[in-house]
């Protein structure tokens, strides 16, 4: 069986100032309900749970500590729009759902954010998407096209608005998008899982090693103890199949990202542009970059068949030399600009592009094959995951069900290990423009 592990190499995670610490499951429990994975799914599901159910127990637990997975590790995007597989849907109407899903989500957590000053670089400054040249052009003005066609609000920039933004010539063109939000991801996932309601336990460092149904619910196994519950609710994402559900379902890809040190004042002045911003390729093989808060510059691509479900070491030097490669096309005036840390995070993926929300079985709920748009997803997913194990009726738990479909099986693993990094080689050869 595969566990999650840390690398110490996520530089979201790293630069936090104050990490708390909950305890590991040492002794056999009894509870309500029980949380797997305090990602931004399980977060998300244990709070809606304690909202529903006050006098229910709730217990989340996360394999190691919460922020160190796949949600403190993506670029700090929470993005309103649907995805691109998504967008290009004819169906008017499953986009606006989705669009309205993702609204609620964002409104979700802004609020805990507000009301317990989360430090987490939240900011309403929209989304990005660039081109670079041809290829991306064509593809940017495809995505201009589907916005107009759902009345979504944009803004196309010229060479000079990019310039004064990015602090860079090296696009040719780009469209801003406001719903969306930027934050980071790290101090988020810390936030919310030290702020839970009164009913809600957390627990990290408890891996879990195995489930079986019995006459009162379910036990679930830890490598020290024996959790029982009534409920589960698998915010597990990628490792779901570990756990002995959708096995052949889920296909974990990798995507990589490299941090600078923040700008001193001198690369600043270099620099010339704005803080706070986030691009996504236009080219979905091309590299995604943000600038924070606090001065870094973030450099995202480079993909990898994650059949391990984490990084070997090794191809790390190979990696962040990529992205020292696309760093420097973009901001030749600061190569005297160190990157602290490259890491990677894996998402879940399915061969027709479905995304699973439901009750597994009786009493098993989860959401997983994320898409590659994990933030707004996972919580809206979570919250409700936890209205279905509840049994309350909406029309938000309806939208969800109606945007969320049945991931189809994969082939063979020994199939999927040639199969998949031939089709990723392809991909990063024809998007090698817009890297």
């Amino acid at each position: 069986m595969i566990l999650p592990r840390y690398d110490r190499r996520c530089g979201w995670y790293e630069q936090l100032d104050f990490i708390s610490d909950f305890p590991e499951v040492t002794t056999d429990i009894r509870v309500d309900v029980l949380v797997i994975g305090a990602g931004f799914v399980g977060c998300a599901a244990a709070r809606r749970m304690a909202e529903n159910r006050p006098d229910t127990s709730v217990m989340l637990i996360d394999a190691i500590k919460v922020g160190q997975g796949a949600s403190g590790r993506n670029s700090g995007f929470v993005i309103d729009q649907p995805h691109k597989r998504d967008l290009e849907s004819g169906d008017e109407q499953l986009k606006q759902k989705i669009v309205g899903l993702s609204r609620v989500a964002l409104e979700y957590l802004e609020t805990q954010i507000d009301r317990y000053g989360i430090d987490c670089q939240w900011s309403h400054a929209g989304k990005y998407q660039a081109a670079v040249g041809p290829r991306g052009r064509k593809h940017l003005d495809h995505y201009e096209a589907l916005l107009k066609k759902g009345n979504e609000t944009y803004r196309r920039l010229d060479k000079d608005e990019m310039r004064e933004v990015f602090g860079t010539n090296f696009y040719s063109a780009a469209i801003h998008t406001p719903g969306g939000a930027l934050m980071q991801p790290a101090a988020l996932m810390r936030g919310l899982a030290d702020h839970m309601p009164d009913n809600v336990q957390v627990a990290e460092r408890t891996a879990v090693t195995s489930i079986a149904r019995n006459k009162r619910g379910f036990e679930v196994r830890t490598e020290k103890a024996r959790i029982q519950c009534r409920q589960l609710i698998l915010g597990t994402n990628i490792f779901t199949a570990e756990l002995g559900y959708m096995a052949d379902r889920i296909l974990p890809i990798m995507t990589f990202a490299s941090m600078t040190a923040p700008l001193n004042n001198s690369q600043l002045k270099r620099y010339g542009g704005q803080l706070d911003w986030g691009i996504t390729p236009a080219d979905h093989g091309g590299t995604t970059l943000r600038m924070t808060q606090d001065k870094r510059l973030i450099v995202r691509n480079s993909y990898r068949y994650a059949h391990d479900y984490n990084t070997p070491q090794a191809l790390i030097p190979g990696i962040a030399a990529r992205h020292r490669d696309a760093f420097d096309q973009r901001y030749p005036q600061l190569n005297d600009v160190e990157f602290e840390y490259t890491w990677g995070g894996a998402s879940g993926l399915s061969a027709n592009f479905e995304t699973y929300f439901g009750e597994l079985e009786p009493d098993v709920f989860a959401s997983c094959c994320d898409q590659s748009v994990g933030a707004a997803r996972g919580t809206i997913s979570g919250m409700m995951l936890a209205d279905m194990a509840c049994g309350k009726k909406t029309e938000l738990l309806h939208d969800m069900q109606s945007v969320s479909g049945n991931p189809s099986r994969l082939p063979p693993k020994p199939l999927l290990r040639i199969g998949v990094p031939v089709r990723l080689a392809y991909e990063r050869f024809a998007s090698r423009s817009e890297v």
